[in-house]
């Protein structure tokens, strides 16, 4: 392999190492959008949906989620 060659893949591995990353979300957005993954969205959906009750069972707006069930 050439220096020029390897300069190159140096120069470019060095701005890839400079790009920021993107957040978690953002990542799993392309994950899905890319792979055709779109029966995880509503499991999603529902183990953020759960972790809300969850969450809000331990406020003072348990009182009323319990009716619910």
């Amino acid at each position: 392999m050439s220096n020029d060659t390897q300069q190159n893949r140096n120069n470019e591995f060095n701005k890839l190492a400079q790009q920021q990353r993107p957040s978690l979300v953002a990542e799993f957005w392309f994950f899905i959008k890319h792979n055709k993954k779109w029966w995880l969205l509503p499991i999603l959906i529902i183990l953020l949906l759960l972790g809300l009750l969850i969450l809000l069972g331990g406020t003072a707006i348990a009182p009323f989620i319990y009716p619910l069930f």
